[in-house]
């Protein structure tokens, strides 16, 4: 049986998707609430106020047999819950662009439930923290799709989360849709939504290699 895990992973147990199709843009913290009204206009069984979250997110790699790549995890849990509540594993494979027919990047995607040691597991197998963040945000779906909206917050006093800092005067907004094998038609999907996000925010294909 699949159980809902809370968080802006916002996945299932058990839901394992093969490949993600997505756009992402920002948004300035001023044009925020502007942008949450339209998204509340547009998606699904939003009520008065948008499904919120307050994750702590802490990114791990590990070189491969070949030196010049590395794997890279992200372990995240929700914060507004018990300590010993379930965290969720990520892994992202490389962005593919495409050709600019395609209208949003593809990338791998695989995403699972764990137990709340995963942090000291992952340390046990030989991986290391790369860097620790919280996010704060709101998350929207809109039939398949998934629209959050997300503050990122850098931890002053590692192991307390009393004291953050906010890492830019922006929020990042992320469009994805996962699905079991690559389907370039769900890309227009994407495309066509975004465009209703005009001009709030524009979402863009983003190879995070070229910044």
């Amino acid at each position: 049986m699949n159980a809902s895990i809370p968080g802006a992973f916002g996945s299932t147990i058990g839901n394992v998707g093969n490949q993600e199709y997505y756009l992402q843009g920002s948004v300035l913290d001023s044009a925020r609430d502007t942008l949450v009204h339209r998204l509340k206009a547009l998606c699904d069984n939003v009520q008065l106020q948008p499904e919120s979250f307050q994750d702590h997110e802490i990114v791990y790699a590990m070189k491969s047999s070949n030196a010049s790549n590395m794997m890279t995890l992200r372990a995240r849990h929700a914060l507004d819950q018990p300590p010993d509540s379930p965290w969720q594993l990520r892994y992202l494979g490389q962005p593919e662009m495409g050709d600019k027919s395609r209208g949003a990047a593809m990338r791998s995607y695989l995403d699972t439930c764990t137990g709340p040691n995963l942090p000291d597991f992952l340390t046990e197998i030989g991986f290391k923290m790369d860097y620790e963040v919280v996010c704060k945000g709101y998350m929207f779906r809109k039939g398949k799709m998934k629209i959050t909206i997300t503050k990122v917050f850098k931890i002053v006093n590692p192991g307390s989360f009393d004291k953050l800092e906010a890492v830019s005067n922006s929020h990042l907004v992320e469009l994805s849709v996962v699905v079991s094998a690559a389907s370039d038609a769900i890309t227009e999907d994407i495309k066509s939504f975004a465009e209703q996000l005009k001009p709030i925010v524009t979402m863009e294909k983003v190879d995070p290699r070229k910044l």
